[in-house]
């Protein structure tokens, strides 16, 4: 086992940072195959270019410029201790960020970290419809004590939006009823439609469409018998 490990560092030895990257990119998918870890993202940290990671539009944490410092200092003195959360995006082959937007930036805007890092940040993926990655953000940031009230009431639309339930909702962000309920009023859903009764078990755009498309075509039913008649 050693001589083959001694083999295979010899070899990475020869190849550029690119090559070395890839190379090891590939032995941890390899070892990840075999590893009773297999399901940990954590397990399968990679290397990649920072122009192949990119920015969700939905993420509501926000950083003060002083903590921003702060985290830029952590990183110049004790490197990237924590890897980037992200999933691939297929169709634009691209690593989009779930959690680690501040990392990510620290490295993208200084030019000392981004030199030491050869142009590259270590990321795991996960696996995620988009509603999901959307509650995998908020989790981390919740998890942390840091997200913005806009943030979260742009991700809550979006998911009421989507047809998911209050429950669902709660127990995808780890959110009280009232919780819930304070963000419904604050994304303008009660305004945005004013002709539906608002109560705590408030309904999707998309069953509200059904029900008018219903409620249009009983109406046209009926205008029909009636002129039948």
């Amino acid at each position: 086992m050693d001589g083959l490990i001694k083999q295979f560092t010899d070899a990475l030895r020869e190849l550029d940072t690119a090559g070395r990257a890839d190379a090891i990119n590939a032995l941890h998918t390899a070892l990840l195959a075999v590893s009773p870890f297999a399901s940990q993202p954590v397990g399968n940290v990679r290397w990649v270019p920072i122009d192949k990671v990119t920015p969700n539009d939905y993420n509501p944490n926000a950083v003060a410029k002083k903590e921003m410092q702060l985290l830029y200092i952590s990183i110049k003195h004790d490197c990237y201790t924590q890897p980037i959360v992200t999933v691939y995006d297929a169709e634009k082959d691209l690593y989009v960020i779930v959690d680690g937007f501040h990392r990510y930036y620290v490295c993208k805007t200084c030019p000392d970290i981004l030199e030491r890092n050869h142009g590259y940040l270590p990321i795991v993926v996960i696996d995620k419809p988009v509603s999901d990655r959307m509650a995998a953000t908020v989790r981390h940031n919740r998890a942390r004590g840091a997200h913005s009230i806009d943030g979260m009431s742009n991700i809550v639309f979006n998911m009421l939006d989507e047809g998911l339930s209050d429950a669902e909702i709660c127990n995808e962000l780890g959110m009280e009823a009232e919780e819930l309920l304070k963000l419904k009023y604050i994304t303008g859903f009660a305004k945005l439609y004013e002709d539906v009764e608002y109560n705590k078990a408030w309904k999707t755009k998309s069953m509200i469409q059904i029900e008018r498309r219903h409620r249009n075509a009983t109406a046209q039913d009926n205008a029909t018998r009636h002129n039948d008649e």
